[in-house]
């Protein structure tokens, strides 16, 4: 069972302490070619000068990881921030599950998620089908894919890895239009 802190929060689903979240802030993300959301708000560290420290797993933005230092600015004052190019990458890598809905519910989830946080991995929940998994520096990315391959295998989940599909983009690859048959 995935234990719980005093908030009844599972403890593997924070990576924020509870005294650095009033240091926290959030800027934004348009992903408009991306499947679930036109845009994403990621909770983030001012560092200064336009520095930002993300501070949650970015659940749909592609080439972006926890712990990555991006540049951001507003586009006006009223605005939040919005990202422009990663300064430094992290090492972190993320993953995102897709959990069937007829999976036992969350509580049927808690052994291959108890497993994937034993092997250096930590998750933030979106919803009971979506969760994002961050791979942290130090673990066997390689170790965790052949265990997530295992449980797609068995039709427990599916997965994704979030590396960068567009050059110099973090949003998804625009769909092709194979519908446009004019020449």
């Amino acid at each position: 069972m995935i234990s719980h802190d005093e908030n009844d929060r599972p403890v593997d689903e924070l990576n924020i302490s509870p005294d650095e979240s009033d240091q926290l802030t959030k800027i934004h993300l348009d992903l408009p070619n991306h499947w679930w959301a036109k845009g994403e708000a990621l909770w983030v560290k001012e560092l200064g000068e336009g520095l930002y420290e993300i501070r949650n797993i970015p659940f749909c933005a592609y080439g972006l990881n926890y712990g990555d230092v991006v540049f951001a600015t507003a586009d006006a004052p009223d605005l939040k921030p919005e990202i422009r190019s990663i300064v430094r990458h992290s090492g972190n890598k993320t993953l995102r599950l897709f959990i069937p809905d007829d999976d036992g519910g969350m509580e049927g989830q808690d052994a291959y998620l108890s497993k994937l946080v034993a092997m250096d991995t930590w998750f933030e929940r979106a919803t009971k089908q979506l969760i994002c998994l961050n791979v942290n520096p130090e673990a066997d990315f390689d170790a965790v894919c052949a265990y997530l391959d295992r449980l797609v295998g068995g039709r427990v989940l599916q997965y994704e890895t979030c590396e960068e599909q567009v050059s110099g983009s973090f949003d998804a690859a625009p769909e092709d239009d194979d519908d446009d048959d004019t020449l």
